[in-house]
């Protein structure tokens, strides 16, 4: 029997696997090399080589009713999208109602996670630790839950960039970008058009005198704020579009969404189009970056060939003079040092983990990743879903496959992650959110149904099908119920509203906005699906074109 936990980080994910662990009747321990809570989202001027980093300003581009925990709902009054001390103050609210704080251990690095000679029969692990005066200590723990996170290793490829070594400026990789100091009235290349290399770019074209932001592929720059002002995540991270995506080829939904992001801006004049369809890499959410390419602030530019003393080569032969920093906005490597290397098998560029959490060769399932995924979604939400199957498993209320229908699992996993999104080593793993959502809420029996909702609580089924899927709806029923859940989700678009409500003015009660929301979406679907089919089968005349467009409705 499972009964002591060893939690690795102390970051959105720890937090919550700490939960999940009391919520099941276990004991956690938790290890974190830092001196505080929030991993990621613990701002330091100066950056810990040991820890992930982020910039002064960052703000999250998940919005918050998206993002927090299913049964602790962020404070109405906090922004949609929170800056990172916001974020930092929920996971301490959070941290303090839950009592988490007892079972954490500060400035602890773990050094080693080894199997005892016992494990096909205990399936316990030693655990070696080194606390901050350098002294090491060996503890026995029946399960280990990996949740340090994938941002601690800064990808610089040097190497791809010839001349680097005769580079008169300043470079550096974007996990130590705090703040634009460094670009004041110089000329900066910014290297990477993800959501990091898109923000620095634009946080630094205020102060610089030109800035130039390089990409070897492109990409498809999406608004965080939708129409009409709803948060982008509130409007498609619903049960609606994803059935919708289920029911269309992959090619339509493309051009669908590739029409609509180029009605706002068209990519190709603006040198953003990728190489990529729309859907085959989650894009860049930045509603900054087309004004800065309008005003010439940012300026886009290919790939980098090489450096030549103070001046930048590219791919297209234009050369920029002068250039005084370059930032390598080039993603991360990931790794678990700690872990043995049988545990760290892979499968294609990913680590090889069942559902992407358990590695499928271990005699007992008693070690879990969790928090290592990537979606268009957030990932604490997705944490919280993992660590509530997790330690179900590891009380052995849930069963896992026999491990060759594991390994074949993520085999076959592998092959259709690969087929449908661009995966790298630096990006190797994304899955789509509502699936996994659902996915892994079925596997811990916390999966509402739809169905039966429609027969006994239709309200709340239009809002579990139109609305956007929180985490609140994976505490309507199963282990770990919550009072609070169904009031949760009837008032998620109050919370949303409610930091914008600074003078009075009519509002708009939540079933009106759901209602509109679905007959927006419904008349968008419809009218691209009809002009995608007038464009493949064009018409002769007026009156094709008018039975075309009956045919579509009907």
């Amino acid at each position: 029997m499972v009964r002591t936990v060893a939690v690795i980080g102390a970051g959105p994910a720890g937090l919550v696997s700490i939960k999940s662990c009391l919520e099941d009747g276990l004991q956690p321990t938790c290890f974190e090399s830092s001196d505080d809570i929030g991993g990621l989202w613990k701002f330091k001027e100066v950056s810990d080589p040991s820890r992930a980093s982020i910039y002064r300003s960052l703000t999250i581009n998940i919005s918050k009713e998206m993002l927090c925990y299913s049964d602790f709902p962020i404070p109405a009054d906090y922004p949609n999208y929170m800056h990172h001390s916001k974020v930092l103050q929920y996971f301490c609210l959070y941290t303090e109602h839950f009592k988490l704080l007892q079972h954490i251990r500060f400035q602890t690095t773990v050094r080693s996670v080894k199997q005892r000679p016992d494990f096909s029969r205990s399936g316990q692990w030693e655990v070696v630790i080194e606390l901050r005066d350098g002294q090491r200590e060996t503890h026995v723990f029946d399960a280990v839950m990996v949740c340090s996170g994938h941002y601690n290793y800064p990808n610089l490829p040097l190497k791809d960039f010839p001349g680097i070594d005769t580079f008169e400026g300043k470079y550096f990789h974007s996990w130590d970008y705090k703040g634009p100091e460094d670009a004041h009235g110089k000329r900066v290349v910014v290297i990477g058009i993800g959501n990091s290399g898109g923000d620095i770019a634009v946080e630094c074209s205020r102060v610089a005198e030109q800035v130039y932001l390089s990409t070897r592929r492109g990409a498809w720059v999406v608004r965080m704020v939708s129409d009409n002002g709803v948060p982008l995540d509130m409007k498609y991270n619903t049960r609606f579009v994803h059935i919708l995506f289920q029911l269309l080829p992959v090619s339509i939904l493309n051009w669908i969404g590739e029409q609509k992001l180029n009605s706002m801006y068209d990519h190709t004049k603006y040198c953003l189009k990728p190489k990529h369809r729309l859907f085959s890499q989650i894009p860049v959410l930045n509603d900054e970056l087309p004004v800065k390419l309008l005003t010439g602030g940012v300026i886009i530019k290919p790939n980098v060939k090489e450096f030549r003393s103070s001046s930048v080569v590219f791919e297209d032969g234009t050369v920029v003079d002068k250039v005084d920093v370059v930032v390598f906005a080039t993603g991360y490597n990931y790794d678990f040092p700690f872990l043995p290397p049988s545990v760290k098998n892979t499968s294609g560029h990913r680590m090889s983990l069942y559902k992407h959490i358990f590695p499928p060769s271990l005699e007992r399932p008693t070690l879990a990743v969790v928090g290592f995924i990537h979606a268009l979604g957030a990932i604490m939400t997705q944490a919280e879903m993992q660590s509530r199957w997790v330690t179900q498993v590891f009380k052995g209320q849930k069963k896992l496959p026999s491990n060759q229908v594991m390994l074949k699992a993520v085999e076959n996993d592998t092959k259709n992650m690969e087929k449908s999104y661009i995966c790298s080593r630096q990006s190797p793993l994304q899955v789509d959110f509502v699936s996994y959502m659902d996915d892994i809420a079925g596997e811990a029996g916390v999966r509402p149904s739809l169905l039966w909702l429609f027969f006994t609580d239709f309200p709340l089924w239009k809002r579990l099908l139109m609305g956007p899927v929180t985490a609140y709806q994976y505490r309507l029923t199963g282990p770990g119920k919550w009072s609070g859940a169904r009031h949760a989700i009837f008032t998620q678009f109050d919370r949303m509203f409610q930091p914008l409500q600074t003078r009075p003015v009519d509002s708009k009660s939540e079933s009106s906005l759901v209602g509109r929301l679905f007959k927006m979406s419904l008349f968008t679907l419809l009218s691209a699906a009809t002009a995608y089919y007038i464009q493949q089968n064009p018409p002769e005349t007026l009156k094709d074109v008018i039975s075309t467009i009956t045919a579509w409705r009907v």
